[in-house]
């Protein structure tokens, strides 16, 4: 990747607009924080809910080091750190933006028919969507999206094309985690794991047998957000078979069994298998 000619005259114009802004270096990424700032020996900076302020010349911090302030943009650390630049990055929390990165086509095409239109930009691989408020950010929300808004930076790419809109529910609803009991759930299986006690009201065992298969496939096949899958896929299940007697320790064993084998913990798939029958008041 080339750098961008002159990065600092991008950046004071973003900045006169109220954007938040910062260098990066590259492969796309902050400065690292200087001898002085390393492992937050300095304080940090409020603004990461650490003690601070840091009072650092240099561009350190990460995302918290994005700026308006021309003042600090021109400054001899900051002109230092813009002739190693590749490009300009923006924080758009700090303008009361929210970016749903969509990495691919496949992104894309999921978030034409589940979002509002909005301003869009295009990136190397998808497109940058753009939403008027800010909210929390979430990396891998679903398979090739990401979340970009507070403690977070983003590439300037441009400034889009088409007519921002509010942010809207669907991409607040994206960021929501699913809660953690309290307190904590067993280790081991038990029988509280297992469905109700009610007649079964499926005609086969096969239906069953198809269901669990069906499950531990969508885990299997997961590409990221793996603890999200996991947690909709016990959802899925229990919903379907959660309130009858057919579940068995056997079919909660191969469940966990596939989540594990994607990296999730026992006390994790615990957690998410109990979360999922609060939710359903089972």
């Amino acid at each position: 990747m080339s750098a961008t000619p002159y990065p600092q005259h991008t950046a004071l114009s973003l900045a006169a607009s109220g954007v938040p802004v910062l260098p990066l270096r590259r492969g796309k990424v902050p400065f690292g924080n200087c001898t002085a700032c390393a492992d937050n020996a300095c304080g940090g900076r409020p603004s990461m809910k650490v003690p601070g302020p840091c009072r650092c010349a240099a561009p350190c911090h990460g995302w918290a080091a994005a700026t308006t302030d021309p003042a600090v943009i021109v400054s001899p650390a900051w002109i230092t750190a813009w002739q190693r630049a590749v490009c300009v990055a923006y924080h758009p929390g700090g303008a009361g933006l929210t970016v749903v990165d969509l990495d691919d086509a496949d992104a894309i095409t999921w978030a034409r028919t589940a979002l509002p239109a909005t301003r869009t930009v295009p990136t190397t691989r998808g497109e940058h969507w753009i939403y008027r408020g800010a909210m929390a950010s979430r990396n891998a929300v679903r398979p090739g999206v990401d979340i970009k808004s507070t403690m977070a930076y983003v590439r300037w790419l441009g400034p889009g094309t088409g007519t921002m809109a509010a942010l809207p529910d669907a991409v607040r609803a994206l960021a929501v985690k699913e809660p953690f009991p309290a307190p904590r759930a067993p280790q081991t299986l038990s029988a509280t794991l297992r469905g109700g006690k009610g007649d079964c009201p499926h005609r086969t065992p096969a239906f069953l047998e198809r269901g669990i298969a069906m499950a531990e496939h969508r885990i299997t096949e997961a590409s990221s957000a793996v603890h999200a899958t996991v947690y909709r896929t016990f959802l899925a299940v229990l919903s379907r078979h959660g309130r009858c007697s057919c579940l068995t320790d056997t079919h909660v064993t191969r469940l966990f069994t596939a989540a594990q084998a994607k990296g999730e913990t026992l006390r994790h798939c615990t957690d998410a298998w109990t979360n999922a029958r609060t939710t359903l008041g089972l």
